[in-house]
């Protein structure tokens, strides 16, 4: 299985660039693992909110195949800690998918489009935010839950 995270927009802070980068290169030890970022659309301060988020929608949605699973990370989305994060992965791991593929969408959220295509929604928190942020904690999870599933002590129970 490989999984890919797809995110909107480069992060321009180059400290979180360097945790990203760190934790993208610790994944690759459990699974086969690629960070996609989608360009900021250009022009957007002329689109409407969801006219922005139909374009990013069409890009989001030409990165995934129909046998994919998508999941959304989305304010609404399922919230679950890191235990149940890990089973989640291994349930997956266990299914045969070939890929899955973690959104992150943009400013303002996802496309009808985009809600309608996916297979599931998580959230990581009630709180808010920003979407470079957001990125790094992902990662950091995802690499949390492979050491989970391993025994391994990065994760104290």
């Amino acid at each position: 299985m490989q999984i890919k995270l797809i995110a909107i927009g480069k992060t321009d802070n180059k400290q979180l660039q360097s945790l990203i980068e760190d934790y993208q290169k610790r994944l690759g030890f459990y699974i086969k693992f690629q960070l996609e970022i989608i360009p900021d659309i250009k022009k957007a301060k002329h689109l409407s909110e969801t006219q922005q988020k139909e374009k990013e929608g069409e890009l989001i949605l030409a990165k995934a195949q129909k046998s994919d699973i998508i999941i959304l990370l989305d304010e609404n989305g399922k919230q679950m800690d890191s235990m149940a994060f890990s089973n989640y992965i291994q349930k997956h791991l266990n299914s045969g998918v070939k890929q899955i593929i973690f959104v992150i969408g943009g400013p303002y959220g996802f496309s009808d489009t985009v809600y309608k295509r996916a297979n599931g929604k998580l959230g990581l928190s009630q709180m808010t935010f920003s979407h470079q942020m957001v990125r790094l904690f992902f990662i950091e999870q995802l690499y949390r839950g492979f050491t989970i599933l391993r025994n391994e002590p990065y994760h104290h129970r």
